[in-house]
């Protein structure tokens, strides 16, 4: 396997018009060709998903995005937003914790994939350090970075966050370019990131799915307690905010559950849960429509939003039954 550290330092500085155009369709457009279905746990399945990833990788370089100058309204907006300080940890603590997990696979092709969703969860946080730097983002020191104890309930903690912020994400994300409140060199900038989210997700899905094929059938019980343990955990952890003191002694409070409130921060339009929830559904949708589609998707955070959107609609017909418009003579 070629060295993560080369694969880096020989990313183009200034690559043309027409190059970033390839290298974008490239990104979000993959087909096997291998034939026949890809079941997860055979030898096709695998290579095919470890392809995926190393044929979609955009070349992009944080050290040289120009970020675009804000004016002061929208500066206030993007330094407001409650997430900066777990936005960049939560990338450096992706990328340990990956890259750890990676070093506990024996097969190759999981191996590689993994260690370059690592390195490319690394890149994240350079392009959030880089914006916050950029626009002088006041931020609590970073906690030490320590390799997890337990590597597989880390990188399953990371990988089903993911899932969950990454598809409220898309949503959000699509909201806040149709509101027009962000500069649309800001949203482009950051457009390539969250495509990568998507491939990111992909992988976990796959790697999932090849992971519970593969093992030995007296340890999956046990696997599926911890998945069970993992969403718990997450539902938990949603439900609080994190606190952290910057130099200056002051506090800083994080939404950890922002990719699902953060509507009003990202858009002056008036949206209803329901419609937010179809929102991300059809990103969702549309943002993995170029990949394979023998790969598995990511499928329990949409299908919870697909519940809350039955759920409303069951609600609102119960309310115009039980409580109807009353005429006005």
């Amino acid at each position: 396997m070629k060295s993560l550290a080369d694969i880096y330092s020989h990313l183009p500085d200034a690559p043309s018009e027409k190059t970033l155009e390839r290298v974008d369709y490239e990104a979000r457009h993959w087909s096997s060709p291998i034939k026949g279905p890809l079941k997860p746990g055979t030898e096709e399945h695998k290579k095919a998903v470890a392809q995926m990833f190393r044929d979609t990788f955009n070349p992009y370089k944080p050290s040289v995005i120009d970020w675009p100058e804000l004016d002061p309204e929208t500066l206030h907006r993007i330094t407001s937003l409650p997430i900066w300080d777990i936005a960049v940890q939560t990338e450096g603590k992706a990328r340990l914790r990956m890259a750890a997990y990676a070093a506990m696979i024996d097969d190759p092709d999981m191996k590689d994939a993994l260690s370059r969703n690592a390195w490319e969860e690394n890149r994240h946080k350079e392009v959030l350090s880089k914006l916050v730097e950029a626009y002088k983002i006041p931020m609590a020191p970073e906690p030490p970075y320590v390799e997890p104890k337990d590597t597989e309930w880390a990188y399953l903690v990371t990988g089903f966050s993911e899932c969950v912020d990454s598809f409220f994400a898309f949503g959000l994300f699509a909201l806040a370019e149709r509101a027009g409140l962000f500069p649309m060199e800001l949203i482009e900038t950051f457009e390539p990131v969250m495509q990568e989210e998507c491939r990111h997700i992909l992988l976990f899905a796959n790697w999932l799915a090849w992971h519970r094929a593969t093992m030995p059938f007296w340890k999956r019980p046990w696997f599926e307690l911890r998945v069970i343990g993992v969403w718990m955990f997450l539902a938990y952890e949603r439900m609080g905010l994190a606190r952290s003191i910057d130099d200056n002694g002051e506090e800083h409070t994080q939404d950890n559950n922002f990719t699902v409130t953060g509507a009003k921060d990202m858009t002056n339009i008036d949206i209803k849960v329901p419609e937010l929830m179809q929102l991300c559904l059809d990103e969702n949708d549309r943002r993995f429509a170029g990949y394979d589609p023998r790969l598995l998707r990511p499928t329990t955070t949409p299908a919870i939003a697909r519940a809350i959107i039955k759920g409303a609609k069951f609600w609102g017909c119960l309310k115009n039954k039980f409580c109807p418009v009353k005429s006005v003579a």
